[in-house]
């Protein structure tokens, strides 16, 4: 290089790269194996007579390696060559002049390891197992796949294909068109290749043949056999009888838990027994208080007309309600209940402290009231279900339900809170659960007059369509 003043020259020779050996070959190849010894010679080292040789990978001197390795005359050595962290681009450096000129001579070689060199073995069928039935549906897809490993080879000859054998007869079969063959990534042991084949729909003749995986390499072949067949339709076949079983025994559970309270629904609605005439329409059971004692002195029927509609019915209740406003804060309920069946519907009603002649025996009487009476009416409250006489009558009026007797029978709540007093008060098993199926009206107090007048308009359908005649009881 030259310099004059501000310039500066450069004086550059081009020579033929055929006159400078050491510069060849530029790259070299070399396969170590795991488990043995391994040398890595520097291309074109014994070009000159300068032996000074820096070895590298990447960037990293090979002296600062943790690894048992040495230098001698210019190669490489690995003590022991360990797996695929071995396997790397490797540099060698050293100096070299030419024609006056000190050159930084660089050449790589690529190492690539390869397992110990051992006896091949046939490959290894992973999926399916030998004489392995696939299930399938007809008119349905279903993809043939074999699984299968090789031992790791310098050059791959592994091969898996599918063959089809007609009749299940291996001597007559027929290559099956398959997809491309997934790769595993080999590693320095062994490496997968998986192999499909796809019918697109099954037929009944897909189930007369068999179908053979073959795999094959240097080592040897090995072949698994599978057959096909039809996949039993559980739902249709075996799990709607199930379903059936369990939805039956389901319900004779419920049935049995439930039979009480099915069969009172059921006589509810369904009367059966002696429909001839009966001295009284209603039986109506009620508890009276010592107010109510004293209020039903001087209180006398009229003449009864009975309301021809259910509006009239409402009109004569609402109207008799309003007439006697200023005392509906101290009436009870069960005498404006009594009125209104009696006075303004014209039902012949039957109490027990008034149409009961005392001195007898009260269980027979209450039994015989019923048996005489269309229906049975139960004016409930918190006093009634606390007590035992009252829920004598009720107990006995489901159990005449129960045996077919002819009686109705109808609940009428006063208060709001019902369903607190069935848990509640102390009541007898058979009250207690047919208490929540018998028919009820809800008449508690405080409610609007629209409220009012759909009770007595529900009270006048539930009573009995045919009424006691006034002469047969006179």
């Amino acid at each position: 290089m030259l310099s004059s003043g501000g310039e500066r020259f450069l004086h550059l020779e081009v020579v033929e790269k055929s006159r400078m050996g050491c510069f060849q070959p530029e790259q070299s190849d070399i396969e170590l194996y795991i488990g043995t010894s391994g040398e890595i010679p520097c291309p074109a080292h014994n070009c000159t007579n300068n032996s000074d040789v820096a070895w590298y990978t990447g960037n990293i001197s090979v002296s600062e390696l943790s690894r048992e390795t040495c230098v001698e005359n210019g190669h490489f050595h690995l003590c022991e060559v360990k797996g695929k962290v071995d396997e790397d681009v490797y540099f060698c450096d050293r100096k070299v002049i030419e024609r006056g000129v000190t050159w930084t001579f660089r050449r790589a070689v690529n190492v690539k390891v390869l397992p110990n060199k051992t006896t091949p073995k046939p490959p290894d069928i992973i999926y399916p197992d030998a004489n392995r039935t696939e299930k399938v549906e007809l008119d349905q897809y279903h993809r043939l796949t074999c699984d299968v490993c090789f031992q790791y080879e310098k050059n791959i000859s592994a091969k898996v294909q599918w063959y089809l054998n007609h009749g299940g007869n291996t001597k007559q079969r027929t290559l099956l068109d398959m997809e491309s063959p997934l790769h595993t990534q080999p590693i320095l042991q062994e490496y997968c290749i998986r192999q499909s084949h796809i019918i697109k729909t099954v037929t009944s003749q897909h189930l007369n043949h068999t179908y053979t995986c073959f795999a094959s390499n240097t080592a040897g072949n090995v072949s698994v056999t599978i057959k096909l067949e039809e996949r039993v339709k559980w739902p249709s076949r075996v799990g709607y009888p199930i379903a059936f079983l369990l939805l039956a025994a389901g319900m004779a559970i419920i049935l049995h838990m439930k039979s009480l309270e099915l069969q009172i629904m059921y006589r509810s609605h369904f009367h059966f027994g002696n429909h001839g005439e009966k001295p009284f329409d209603v039986l109506l059971s009620h508890v009276w208080s010592a107010t109510s004692a004293e209020m039903e002195t001087g209180w006398t029927l009229s003449s009864p007309s009975g309301p021809e509609t259910d509006k009239e019915a409402c009109q004569q209740c609402m109207d008799l309600t309003n007439t006697e406003l200023g005392e509906a804060n101290r009436r009870p309920r069960v005498m404006l209940l009594h009125q209104v069946l009696e006075e303004q519907w014209g039902y012949r009603l039957c109490l027990l402290d008034r149409d009961i002649v005392p001195g007898g025996a009260y269980a027979n009487d209450v039994v015989c009231a019923i048996q005489r009476s269309q229906m049975l009416i139960c004016l409930l409250s918190a006093d009634y279900l606390c007590n035992s006489n009252a829920l004598f009558v009720l107990e006995s009026g489901i159990q005449a339900l129960l045996q077919k007797s002819t009686p109705k029978l109808l609940l009428i709540w006063t208060c709001r809170d019902s369903a607190t007093l069935i848990q509640e008060a102390p009541l007898p098993s058979l009250v207690q659960r047919a208490l929540k199926v018998l028919p009820s009206l809800n008449w508690a107090t405080g409610k609007p007059t629209r409220a009012s007048c759909d009770f007595w308009r529900s009270l006048k359908k539930a009573m009995p369509n045919h009424r006691v005649k006034l002469e047969s009881i006179l």
